[in-house]
């Protein structure tokens, strides 16, 4: 309670007892204006203040005047020194020796212009002017106007008067004379005149002006100076309270006083209550004119009555008061020199214990609210969500928590909106014991209809059963099983169905048997507000888990299910989708003609269904261009090309996410040749590793990802010993947010060196080595072990450009195939070479070669140096040509055309039986 200086509450010693006429005590009685009709406090300056502001007003009027004095003297005593000064220049000039003399010489400029300019500046007059009698200029500071007519008033100095004008010219504000110059006889030859402006014109008065103002700063610096001291002690005596401070106080102390929740009485030394507000007075039952009265003589209960008159400080004490719980402070006012008495504080104790439990109590919920938006959701698995929902209740909500949810949500399907569920299943069960007697996890529930189940699913509404001992339909669910919750010492249940986005999803039961408390109606909103979260939580799951079903579905009916058969590579793979669900990354292996095979594998940038649908449209096109056997450097230009369209395509849809980017590696490998040829876009390099177990990593002519290419893809040639191991791999295998790729390729090294391994083998140990605990990308793996196709397999022959050649080719084919046991397929090859040499030779250029090679079929090759590729028609009736590559499309299995650096080789395939 803040003490005012200079004014006592303390009643007289009279022993006043608060009267409004009385002179001592509280001002009682103080009328208390309505909020809106109080009138606003005046604003108060410090007297101090209003003395400072006085000196100042007195200090500016004084110096205000003596400058207006100032400035009125100077004016005319600048006036008069200008008058002066002109007249004495200009009769010393005229009175000069010589000035008649030279008035009348033949040339007066020439003698009086040097004297004039000199004189003006040993005077200190602006101007010298000597005039004949007609007021013709002789001398003129500017010499253009020495000749011309005197501007201004001169005929009275012909007449022996001087003359005194001002005027403003050129320079400013001027005082000019003008007087006669005698000729010895007394008549008036000449006329000289002088000017002076005012502005040259330093007076007295002038120069006291900055004394004044320095006097003046002088007394507001003394006035300052007083001012603060004055100010100072003020503030000293009414310890830092200004008077705004002081009015305000003492205008809203008894509003404050009487405002507050709390009672609040002042008693003072002699055991008098000097002060108590409404509060006290209503806590306490004091009455009208308690105050001014000893305390004693109030009317108190004992225990409040000791603690106001014991002398001594308390903190948060409860006594009994009539009904009330009261919690008693008691301040002692002696301290710190203060008058004796003390300040006591009362609070209704009773009301805040019930405020208080009704606070704690929400703010549990609320704290249990928080707690599941936090925890609840915290991955897209809908049995995880469950059991985080059941965890975070139990013991704080219910003692038993169980979930249980339609069949289909765990499996992430659809189910109709608005529809009642039949059967449920179990998916997560929490409590404080280990033995509840509830139906375990993975228990199929049929709902029994007309039962409180069936209908809070059907309604959506939650239900609450408080006593289950009294309740007789929540048993017809299960009979038995509630008999055994019953035996357990369950007694409540709180019944809440999942609901999400309209659709149904299962129930939450909260169960009481630990806690002796039942489940109370208000209980029914914060078990809602847990399940609804819950709900889009697991709806949520359910919808991911839909979606990742279908993205896995897609990819892999998009990458290759099983490896082609042939004969060049034993092929080994892996593929392992990220965590964060299925990518674009992919691989294939596609047999070529000629017993080659290619090794592909790529990566498109992102994650889900738009990734994986890339993906399948590149493999596609990838298989589209193998048809037509380019090498690897024009292919990956023609998907490059694709890569562009697709992304022009899907940068007009606005709802499209386009294609961010996607890499590529394309390897073709040769079994005859042992050579491998491989071009990259923007992949990471393979790796080879040499039947002695030595790896490298072949260094690939840089090439940018698919769809940025702005120069052709370079291509690399490798020879390969058979038995080499090809690795081919997307970045998620080398890369991480914990290694960069180099260190990758170090690891990869280190797990492909060592003695030969299967590829199946090298693919477990480089995963065991390099898979990182959490993929955060697809890996794509492919090893590929290289043979070689024996010689003895291989046959060819150098063809003459001349068709009797043909038959002799024929007869070389025939032997060899009788070595290789293939009698039967001596007719049909031999009509196919003789139709494609015979085409060599008349359309082709050399040199022509034939090549047969016995693998997992009859492979004949005819090569020649032409670029001119053939095409199959269907020849007329009467057309006497025509028909051989009919000829040769029947009778083989396959045929085609691909180029070659030097020609074209044209290919066909036999089966072998």
């Amino acid at each position: 309670m803040a003490r005012f200086p200079g004014r006592s509450w303390a009643p007289s010693a009279s022993g006043a007892t608060g009267d409004a006429g009385s002179s001592g005590g509280r001002p009682h009685g103080r009328q208390q204006l309505p909020r809106a009709e109080r009138p606003r406090p005046a604003r108060h300056r410090s007297v101090a203040g209003q003395v400072f502001a006085l000196q100042i007003l007195i200090v500016l009027l004084l110096v205000a005047g003596a400058a207006v004095a100032l400035v009125v003297q100077s004016r005319n005593d600048a006036d008069r020194e200008a008058r002066n000064r002109s007249v004495a220049v200009a009769q010393s000039f005229a009175n000069a020796p010589g000035m008649v003399a030279a008035l009348r010489s033949p040339d007066p400029t020439a003698v009086l212009q040097p004297r004039a300019q000199a004189a003006e500046v040993s005077s200190g007059v602006d101007f010298i002017v000597v005039l004949n009698d007609q007021g013709i200029r002789y001398t003129h500071p500017d010499p253009d106007r020495i000749g011309r007519k005197f501007v201004g008033e001169y005929e009275p100095a012909l007449h022996g008067q001087v003359v005194t004008q001002h005027l403003t010219g050129t320079l400013g504000p001027l005082v000019q004379a003008v007087v006669p110059v005698y000729a010895p006889g007394g008549q008036v030859v000449g006329l000289v005149s002088a000017g002076v402006t005012l502005g040259n014109v330093t007076t007295a008065s002038e120069r006291q002006l900055p004394v004044v103002l320095g006097a003046a700063a002088g007394a507001i610096g003394l006035a300052t100076l007083g001012t603060a001291l004055i100010s100072r002690r003020l503030r000293r005596q009414t310890h830092g309270l200004g008077p705004v401070e002081m009015t305000r106080m003492y205008e809203h102390h008894a509003a404050v006083l009487h405002a507050v929740r709390e009672g609040v009485m002042i008693v003072g030394g002699d055991g008098r209550l000097l002060l108590c507000n409404d509060e006290a007075r209503r806590l306490l039952d004091l009455p009208p004119d308690a105050e001014g009265r000893p305390v004693a003589e109030l009317g108190l209960e004992p225990a409040p009555l000791e603690l106001l008159t014991a002398n001594r400080p308390v903190s948060d004490e409860v006594v009994l008061a009539g009904e009330r719980l009261l919690a008693v402070n008691v301040r002692l006012t002696d301290r710190d020199g203060g008058p004796p008495g003390c300040v006591a504080t009362l609070r209704d104790s009773t009301e805040l214990r019930a405020l208080t439990g009704r606070a704690e109590g929400a703010q549990r919920r609320l704290r249990l609210l928080y707690d599941a938006g936090m925890t609840v959701g915290s991955s897209l698995d809908v049995i995880r969500t469950a059991e985080e929902l059941a965890q975070v209740a139990v013991p704080r909500f219910a003692d038993f928590v169980t979930v249980d949810l339609a069949e289909q949500v765990p499996a992430g399907e659809e189910l109709p909106p608005g529809g009642s569920l039949e059967r449920m299943r179990r998916v997560a069960l929490a409590g404080v014991r280990d033995d509840p007697p509830f139906h375990p996890v993975g228990t199929a529930l049929d709902v029994v209809p007309a039962t409180p189940l069936a209908g809070t699913l059907d309604s959506g509404l939650p239900r609450l059963e408080p006593d289950l001992a009294r309740s007789q339909d929540w048993r017809a669910q299960d009979p038995e099983r509630s008999a055994q919750v019953l035996a357990y010492g369950v007694h409540s249940l709180v019944r809440v169905p999942l609901r999400a986005r309209g659709v149904l999803l299962g129930v939450v039961r909260f169960w009481r048997a630990e806690r002796p408390e039942p489940f109370e109606p208000e209980d029914l909103t914060l078990a809602q507000e847990l399940v609804a979260h819950a709900a889009v939580c697991i709806d949520n799951a359910r919808r991911y888990t839909r979606e990742h079903a279908m993205a896995v579905t897609l990819q892999h009916s998009l990458l290759p299910r099983s490896l082609p058969e042939q004969s060049a590579l034993e092929v080994a793979h892996r593929y392992l989708p990220a965590q964060a669900g299925v990518g674009g990354d992919w691989f294939d292996v596609i047999p070529l003609p000629g017993a080659r095979v290619a090794l592909v594998v790529g990566d498109v940038v992102g994650h889900g269904l738009h990734a994986a649908a890339t993906m399948g449209r590149l493999r596609t096109a990838i298989h589209n261009f193998s048809t037509l056997d380019l090498p690897p450097d024009e292919l990956l230009g023609h998907l490059d090309e694709l890569v562009n369209r697709i992304d022009q395509e899907e940068a007009g849809d606005a709802g499209s996410a386009g294609l961010t980017g996607a890499t590529c590696l394309y390897a073709i490998y040769d079994p005859v040749s042992r050579r491998c040829t491989l071009a990259g876009a923007g992949h990471p390099p393979p790796a080879v590793v040499d039947p002695q177990g030595r790896v490298t990593f072949p260094e690939l002519p840089t090439g940018p990802p698919l769809g940025l290419a702005v120069l052709p893809f370079e291509s690399v040639e490798l020879e390969l010993a058979e038995g080499s191991r090809l690795v081919l791999y997307t970045d998620g295998l080398v890369e991480d947010r914990e290694r960069d790729i180099d260190e990758g390729l170090e690891l990869l090294r280190t797990a492909l060196s060592g003695p030969p391994r299967t590829p199946e083998q090298t693919c477990a140990d480089v995963l065991r080595v390099m898979l990182p605990a959490h993929p955060e990308d697809d890996i794509a793996l492919l090893v590929a072990e290289t043979r070689v196709l024996a010689p003895d397999r291989v046959a060819q022959w150098d063809v003459p450009a001349d068709p009797a050649a043909v038959g002799a080719v024929r007869g070389q084919v025939a032997r060899r195939l009788a070595d290789w046991g293939l009698d039967e397929a001596a007719f049909v090859t031999e009509l196919i070479l003789s139709e494609l040499v015979t085409n060599a030779i008349r359309h082709g250029s050399g040199p022509i070669r034939v090549r047969l090679l016995r693998d997992r079929s009859l492979i004949c090759e005819v090569s020649d140096g032409s670029s001119t590729s053939p095409h199959l028609r269907y020849a007329a009736t009467e057309d006497e040509g025509g028909r051989g590559l009919f000829l040769v499309a029947q009778f083989a299995d396959r045929w085609g055309t691909r180029y070659t650096a030097t020609g074209k080789v044209i290919w066909t395939e036999q089966p072998l039986e």
